[in-house]
């Protein structure tokens, strides 16, 4: 609808009330016990600040406050709909879902990480996603395994 038959100051106002969708991966949606809840808590944020924003009179203001929770609440309720709860792992024999991986570096460093969902994920915190390159390169390996990434070989040392 052209924002001459609205109510809305401009095209500008227009455009700040309905953000484009966040994107969805189109891998399966794999979480963790914590994955899970921290999606619900999103969601459950996401309706409160949807909520405090239907509380503002001025109805442009209104719509730009409620723009960003609309958009978090449609993508948090389709993670939710389609999320498939993993079961912790049973083994530390190979890398899989849910571990957490050490392994050294070329250079000597040494790095772990926990290989989780994609929402799940911050690697500043110790967690990759399943799809990211390293843990696609670490998945099924042993301790004592060699995985070469890019031009780097890195070495497991502990499956915890």
């Amino acid at each position: 609808m052209s924002v001459a038959f609205t109510k809305e100051d401009s095209a500008e106002t227009a455009a700040e009330t309905q953000l484009p969708d966040r994107p969805i991966s189109a891998h399966p949606n794999l979480v963790t016990a914590a994955g899970l809840r921290a999606l619900e808590s999103r969601l459950h944020e996401a309706r409160v600040a949807y909520e405090a924003a239907a509380l503002i009179e001025d109805v442009n203001e209104r719509r730009r406050q409620s723009a960003g929770p609309v958009r978090d609440l449609r993508y948090y309720a389709e993670r939710l709909r389609t999320a498939q709860l993993m079961p912790a792992p049973t083994s530390t024999d190979s890398v899989a879902f849910g571990c957490t991986v050490t392994f050294t570096r070329d250079d000597g460093r040494q790095q772990s990480y926990r290989i989780v969902g994609e929402d799940e994920a911050d690697p500043k915190a110790g967690s990759i996603s399943y799809v990211s390159p390293l843990a696609v390169a670490f998945m099924g390996k042993s301790v004592g395994d060699i995985v070469t990434l890019g031009e780097q070989e890195l070495e497991i040392i502990g499956i915890d």
